[in-house]
């Protein structure tokens, strides 16, 4: 019904900045909020990042003043600007949408790795 992609990744050294994007096709009508998170290895999916349909954000606190999530609703895009990006950024960043007639309903992108050397 929904589907996403994420772009944006790459390797950067510590201290540089990316910005992802994740475009939503099919039904996109039904996604209320958006959202980031992130998977290194060994270690659990995290949220970092979300946003709702009246632009309500929330951050994960290691990168709250760092990350920025926006979304453009005319081309159907989130965004997560990252600045001063640290090696422990490093990970698969993945897009998430939620299901606004169903919470437990959701929808990933495929990932994006985002690699910090220090």
């Amino acid at each position: 019904q929904v589907q996403l992609r994420e772009s944006g990744g790459g390797l950067v050294q510590a201290g540089a900045s990316l910005r992802l994007s994740c475009v939503a096709s099919g039904k996109i009508f039904i996604i209320n909020t958006m959202g980031w998170y992130r998977q290194a290895p060994g270690k659990q999916r995290e949220l970092v990042a979300a946003i709702t349909s009246d632009d309500t954000t929330n951050y994960a606190d290691s990168v709250k003043g760092r990350f920025t999530i926006s979304r453009d609703n005319s081309k159907n895009t989130v965004y997560l600007q990252m600045n001063s990006l640290k090696p422990e950024d490093t990970a698969v960043y993945y897009c998430k949408g939620t299901n606004k007639y169903g919470p437990s309903l959701v929808y990933w992108g495929q990932g994006t790795q985002v690699t910090v050397s220090s």
